[in-house]
């Protein structure tokens, strides 16, 4: 089964998430920032991480920062989800090591068509 990580703090766009990855046979976990996430990134090593970048403690940039200096995480797969939509906001994320970079308002479709896109590439 894979397995995804969805870091954000936005009640209703974790669980439009968590549903919709359930149904598409996805494991999947859920961080509400940063910290959160990079505690069950020691223990699963997921397929992919979704991750918001404006969050309490430890904002998306940064967690993106520890998951690329990890050695058992640094080939995870990022995305970002993320309000932040202006091209230097796209280009900081993808320079960061961002495997995609979506932003919100979304379709749940398109996520999943990505999802399914960059774990199966």
């Amino acid at each position: 089964m894979k397995k995804i990580v969805i870091v954000d703090d936005e009640p209703n766009i974790v669980m439009t998430l968590e549903y919709t990855f359930k149904k598409h046979n996805f494991e999947v976990y859920i961080a509400r920032d940063g910290s959160e996430a990079l505690e069950i990134l020691e223990s699963v090593i997921p397929d992919v991480v979704m991750l918001d970048i404006m969050m309490p403690k430890v904002d998306g940039y940064q967690t993106l920062k520890l998951i690329k200096e990890n050695n058992k995480l640094r080939n995870t797969k990022v995305v970002f989800l993320t309000a932040k939509n202006k091209d230097s906001d796209i280009e900081k994320g993808l320079k960061l090591g961002a495997d995609r970079y979506l932003t919100k308002p979304f379709s749940v479709k398109k996520i999943v068509s990505e999802i399914n896109e960059l774990i199966s590439s």
